[in-house]
């Protein structure tokens, strides 16, 4: 069974920095496109970066230059480091797998998600 586990979340001023893991088990992880994209209450699902299955990198606008997504192949654990965190950046955080598309387009499989939570 495929298995995402994400960890890392937390409480942070704005300013600061956190580091989101997400552990991948039963799927070739370095075979797909596999991301980070946050929810928070009452908007819309956003994503904020993937690595491709070509392994380049993609952010979002809102997150890009601040955010850093990497993996761990060895661990087959992919990483966001989140820093110069601003309020706006609060929402439940999920990683993803897309077996289908090149680019983190839709997600077959993600995890459960761990909160971020920036304080002004």
């Amino acid at each position: 069974d495929v298995q995402l586990v994400e960890s890392g979340g937390g409480l942070a001023q704005a300013g600061g920095s956190l580091r989101l893991s997400c552990a991948a088990s039963g799927v070739p992880f370095d075979d797909y496109a596999i991301g980070w994209f946050r929810q928070a209450p009452g908007k819309m699902r956003e994503d904020v970066a993937c690595i491709t299955r070509g392994r380049t990198l993609e952010y979002s606008d809102s997150v890009k230059g601040r955010f850093t997504i990497s993996t761990d192949n060895g661990k087959h654990t992919v990483y966001l480091q989140m820093n110069s965190l601003k309020p706006e950046d609060t929402a439940d955080y999920y990683c993803g797998i897309d077996t289908t598309y090149y680019r983190c387009s839709h997600y077959d499989y993600w995890g459960q998600g761990t909160q971020v939570t920036v304080s002004s």
